[in-house]
């Protein structure tokens, strides 16, 4: 491997591998995990990637999976976290050796601090798991307390997402992606956890990802950020006849627009913060259109200032 290449940090949204609408099943997973590790291969070409995914309909998938079973209490979030982790990493894991076989590819469990007392505890507002009519949220919100949120033309179950401080695993990942290794971590933003005199422990929230995948790009100080997910760019006037993809943009232009906190809102937050905190250039699009977004062909294409 060329390690002269620049290093781009790819956040892959758990909403591109689990469709909205699609069945929450293995190999359907497969399938658009077999389209991602396409992209991914080709971005290879031209960088050294580290890969950070989403967990979004996984976890929730999990959580409610979990709560079927009465007789012992429900598994928390953190642990959920965890094993989304697992799953979605193997299927990465494996797509990717397949497309690159001579790479070293590993994927790391990662645990990222957040703060106990961050608002976000008390305003749920990341989206997890699958959609559900009005009447199947109002049943589920009555028989398991959970919040719900309107996505789209459906509802979802919310939880909180507090901001990532301190990814616990970054000199492991720095130091995998210094030998040549495709690094997966960050799953699912990464695995909340919480710091007091006993060390480390885990706490019920689900991290976004790509302000998680933002803060390891600044930190090891990476070239570039791209936000795959299942929209094509950002939309100005978005869900209106006047809708428009924007093309190009800089922080200061998206910072006086407004975005919706539970979809594109972190997306923008996070791209914004690191190409103002390293000069580096930031792309948001479809998974399948990788490559193409990088070069400014399509999608959305963030430029300093």
């Amino acid at each position: 491997m060329n390690m002269n290449k620049p290093i781009l940090v790819v956040a892959l949204g758990g909403n591109a591998l689990l469709r909205r609408g699609e069945p929450l099943e293995a190999e359907i997973q497969r399938r658009n995990v077999a389209i991602a590790a396409e992209t991914l291969a080709a971005l290879s070409h031209e960088w050294r990637i580290i890969l950070v995914h989403g967990n979004g309909p996984q976890v929730g998938l999990l959580a409610l999976q979990n709560s079927v079973d009465t007789q012992a209490k429900p598994w928390p979030l953190d642990i959920l976290g965890a094993e989304s982790q697992g799953m979605i990493g193997y299927m990465l894991l494996q797509a990717l050796k397949n497309k690159l076989p001579g790479r070293e590819i590993s994927a790391l469990l990662t645990q990222v601090e957040v703060d106990p007392n961050d608002d976000a505890f008390l305003k749920p507002s990341k989206f997890i798991g699958p959609v559900y009519t009005a009447a199947q949220a109002e049943a589920l919100q009555a028989e398991r307390s959970w919040a719900m949120k309107a996505d789209g033309h459906y509802l979802r179950r919310v939880v909180p997402s507090p901001r990532p401080l301190h990814i616990i695993e970054r000199d492991a990942i720095y130091a995998l992606a210094a030998r040549g290794h495709l690094v997966i971590c960050n799953g699912g933003g990464g695995i909340p956890v919480t710091r007091d005199g006993n060390g480390f422990r885990g706490i019920e929230a689900v991290i976004d990802k790509d302000l998680s995948a933002a803060l390891l790009a600044c930190q090891i100080n990476a070239d570039a950020l791209l936000i795959l997910t299942d929209a094509d760019a950002v939309y100005l006037d978005w869900g209106t006849p006047r809708q428009t993809p924007l093309r190009h943009s800089t922080p200061q232009m998206l910072s006086s627009l407004h975005f919706a906190a539970g979809s594109m809102g972190p997306k923008i937050q996070a791209v914004c913060e690191f190409v103002k905190t390293t000069g580096g250039t930031a792309g948001i699009g479809a998974m399948e259109q990788g490559v193409a977004i990088m070069h400014g062909d399509t999608g959305t294409l963030i430029t300093p200032d």
